[in-house]
């Protein structure tokens, strides 16, 4: 018994020691293929990291367009809101200035035309009713009437001794007239009682 097992043990050493190295060389084989496999993932992670922050870098800039943009018409509406500064008056000018009458002015037809100095721009006025507002510079003329412009709009504002009247001169229509300030009302009156001579009326003959 003792040979057949001694011999037994024999026989199966050279086998044991042929199938021993074969246990790391399969280790290291599936080490091999698992860090194959993982350098792909790797790859996959590295890419979906730049594909991130490339689309962070393209929202922050779309961001910062937007931003620039919305700055840019901020300012725009700014610039838009503040008045322009009005150029100085001539000496001339503002002496025609000094003879608006200013207040809330009735006209015909139940209408009404409020005069405002500009305190902000001598010599200039607000002029605003229902459905217009003109901001209005006075011009000289050579027949001594009052005249207030907004070229702008297009707008004439005439005050003669009795009546003023306001014009827009760009659709040709008369917004509002027969205007009379307390001071042409009384001037009226006067020339109702009194009226002047015409043209027309034959003028006397001189006596010899």
């Amino acid at each position: 018994m003792k040979n057949l097992f001694a011999s037994a043990l024999l026989a199966l050493t050279p086998a044991l020691v042929l199938a021993a190295p074969s246990t790391p060389k399969a280790g290291t084989a599936a080490k091999k293929t698992s860090v194959v496999k993982a350098k792909p993932s790797q790859k996959v992670l590295v890419a979906k990291a730049d594909t991130s922050s490339r689309s962070s870098r393209g929202r922050a800039m779309a961001v910062g367009a937007a931003a620039v943009g919305a700055g840019a018409l901020g300012a725009a509406a700014l610039a838009s809101s503040v008045p322009a500064v009005a150029a100085p008056l001539s000496s001339e000018v503002l002496s025609v200035a000094e003879r608006v009458h200013t207040g809330t002015i009735a006209c015909e037809l139940g209408a009404s035309v409020r005069v405002t100095a500009d305190p902000q721009a001598p010599g200039h006025f607000h002029i605003d009713g229902k459905g217009f507002k003109y901001h209005m510079a006075p011009v000289a003329t050579s027949t001594g009437t009052v005249r207030l412009e907004d070229q702008k709009a297009g707008a004439v504002w005439l005050q003669i001794a009795n009546k003023s009247m306001l014009m827009d001169q760009k659709r040709g229509q008369r917004l509002a007239d027969e205007c009379m300030s307390p001071e042409q009302y009384q001037v009226a009156q006067a020339i109702k009682k009194n009226p002047p001579p015409s043209v027309l009326d034959a003028q006397p003959t001189a006596t010899r």
